[in-house]
């Protein structure tokens, strides 16, 4: 199972569905506009859809261009995998995605596929895109390596 979740809004991926969603948001206060037990749409969706599941068979995406809301999530979810794109090109930092989302078995996969990709328009791609590829692996073993995350 897999489901999207970006910033105050919930997408229900095709594996999910938009009818699960909308379920969801029928299910109690998601206004937070400040009153007493609201919440953020995102925060209902994710501690719904968590019920479905446990951290070994349900994951989520979580977009990394708001990479301080990892920290609440984590109190959400802490032990559950987190697909993050958005790092690179779409402005995401590896840094704060790692400093914030990072659990004690690591719990991410980070997508940096379009700095990469994109890395060079010229006949040296291959030897660019390698090295970015290699500068962000370099990067996340680094953050690994400050939670003695030793399967490398």
């Amino acid at each position: 199972r897999l489901l999207t979740v970006a910033g105050d809004t919930g997408h229900g991926d095709k594996m999910v569905g938009g009818d699960s969603v909308q379920e969801i948001t029928k299910q109690g206060d998601t206004d937070h506009g400040g009153n007493k037990g609201s919440i953020y749409l995102y925060e209902k969706v994710i501690t719904t859809i968590a019920n479905w599941g446990t951290a070994n068979n349900l994951m989520f995406v979580i977009g990394a261009t708001k990479a301080a809301q990892f920290k609440h999530i984590r109190t959400l979810i802490p032990n559950h995998f987190l697909l993050v794109p958005g790092v690179g090109a779409q402005g995401g930092s590896l840094a704060e995605v790692s400093h914030y989302g990072i659990n004690k078995d690591c719990g991410l996969l980070v997508n940096a596929s379009r700095a990469i990709i994109f890395a060079s328009q010229k006949e040296d791609f291959a030897e660019e895109a390698q090295a970015v590829a290699k500068q962000y692996q370099t990067e996340m073993a680094g953050y690994l390596q400050k939670i003695s995350f030793s399967s490398l």
